[in-house]
């Protein structure tokens, strides 16, 4: 119990005296993920409005793909990206392997299908309401999807921290494809792995601190705007 309430002593002051290489590895993990969330909100925004105001052959078939690729496991996706990265695959001429936006684009295809999904589901029972009022006023497909996305920005933004919440806690794909290169693509997750293999507990518990307070934030933040949207639909 010394030893670890020691680390968990090293590690608040890791967090409060503001420690370069603490944050450093918190800002590159905050700039991958927000990165990802964003390219990941553009895609799943865009396919989950589609999917909800238009019908078309084969919607059902990718809807029931979107769901299965939420479950996609991460270093399944992390591997995929590295064949397509490395030096024999074909965009290994692009030399991304091992480099910051090899990971956001391993966090793309994990984020994307999930927000996709969550999309959806928020924007379907939304168009069932419109239905007939986008058919009085005989809109386009396009004017159908920004209405959808405007009238439920509120709900769209719990989908976006829903995404950043995952794409902040993963690990596995990162891994592979980012390699854990201290200063260069070493993130909270990645480091937290590689300091508790070694047993430098400080700096693990104090990522972990971290990222909790982060995850907490994120909850609250979806909370928050859950009961604002709330608020308005009763308004």
């Amino acid at each position: 119990m010394g030893e670890i309430g020691q680390a968990f002593a090293i590690a608040f002051d890791l967090v409060f005296s503001l420690d370069r290489n603490l944050f450093a590895i918190v800002l590159l993990s905050l700039k991958v993920s927000l990165t990802a969330v964003i390219i990941a909100c553009i895609l799943g925004f865009g396919l989950g409005a589609g999917l909800a105001s238009l019908r078309f052959p084969g919607r059902k078939a990718i809807i029931i793909m979107i769901n299965a690729l939420m479950g996609l496991p991460p270093v399944v996706v992390g591997l995929l990206v590295y064949l397509l990265l490395s030096r024999s695959g074909p965009f290994g001429v692009l030399s991304l392997l091992y480099t910051p936006m090899a990971m956001i684009i391993a966090q793309v295809i994990l984020i994307t299908p999930l927000v996709a999904a969550l999309c959806l589901q928020s924007l379907q029972d939304l168009h069932y309401e419109y239905d007939e009022f986008f058919r009085s006023l005989n809109l386009s497909p396009s004017s159908k999807m920004k209405t959808l996305l405007w009238d439920a920005r509120l709900s769209l933004l719990t989908v976006a921290l829903a995404g950043f919440g995952r794409a902040i806690s993963e690990v596995g794909a990162v891994m592979i494809v980012g390699g854990n290169i201290n200063h260069v693509t070493r993130i909270m997750t990645t480091a937290i792995a590689l300091e508790t293999s070694k047993g430098t507990l400080a700096l693990a518990l104090a990522l972990g601190i971290i990222l909790i307070t982060i995850s907490v934030a994120i909850n609250a933040a979806a909370m928050l705007i859950r009961s604002t949207a709330k608020r308005y639909a009763h308004a």
